[in-house]
C-alpha cells in the first residue's frame, strides 16, 4: 500500500502563512473592516432598525388597542351582569308579590267557603234539630197512648179481664208524672 500524506501538507514546498495573520496586510483589512462596519450601521440605522422600530410601535399599539377592547367588553359585561341581577331580583320580588296576593286571595276565598259551609250546616243542623224536636213531642203525645195499651195488655194477661180505660189511663198519668 502507498503511503499517503495528511492533507494539512502542502505538496511540495513551505508552509505559506493563514493570509489574515500576514502583518502586510494589516491595514487593508483594517480599513475594509471599519467601511464595512460604518455601511452595515448606516444601512442598520437608516433601514432595518426604523422598520423594526415601527413594527414594534405598531405591536404596542396593537396590544394597548386589544388591552383597552378587552377592558371595555369586561365593563360591559359588568354592567350586563349587574342589569342581570337586578332583573333577577325584579322577577324574584314580583314573584314573591304575586305568591303572597294569590296566597291572601286564596286563603280570603277558602274563608268565605267556610262560612257559608258553617252557616248551611248550621241550618241543617236547626232543620234537624226542629224535626227531632217535632218527632220527639210526636212520640211523647203516642207514648201515652202505648203505654195505656201496653198497661191493658200487661193487665189482660196477668187478670185475664180487661180493665176500664180510664182506669187505666187515670195509672198510666199518674206514672209518667213522676
Amino acid at each position: 500500500m502507498p503511503e499517503t500524506k495528511a492533507h494539512s501538507e502542502a505538496p511540495g514546498g513551505p508552509k505559506e502563512p493563514f493570509p489574515p495573520f500576514q502583518s502586510e496586510t494589516f491595514a487593508s483589512q483594517l480599513f475594509w473592516l471599519a467601511l464595512t462596519f460604518i455601511a452595515l450601521y448606516v444601512l442598520m440605522a437608516r433601514v432595518a432598525l426604523p422598520r423594526i422600530a415601527a413594527i414594534l410601535a405598531t405591536r404596542r399599539r396593537h396590544i394597548a388597542d386589544d388591552l383597552a377592547a378587552a377592558e371595555n367588553l369586561k365593563q360591559q359585561s359588568s354592567a350586563a351582569l349587574a342589569a342581570y341581577e337586578q332583573a333577577l331580583a325584579d322577577a324574584r320580588n314580583r314573584a314573591h308579590a304575586i305568591a303572597s296576593e294569590t296566597h291572601h286571595q286564596l286563603m280570603t276565598e277558602a274563608d268565605a267557603r267556610r262560612r257559608a259551609l258553617e252557616e248551611r250546616l248550621n241550618a241543617q243542623l236547626a232543620e234537624a234539630e226542629t224535626a227531632i224536636a217535632a218527632t220527639k213531642s210526636a212520640a211523647m203525645a203516642n207514648v201515652h197512648t202505648i203505654a195505656v195499651d201496653a198497661a191493658a195488655a200487661i193487665v189482660e194477661q196477668l187478670i185475664g179481664t180487661t180493665p176500664a180505660a180510664k182506669s187505666i189511663d187515670k195509672a198510666v198519668d199518674e206514672v209518667l208524672k213522676r
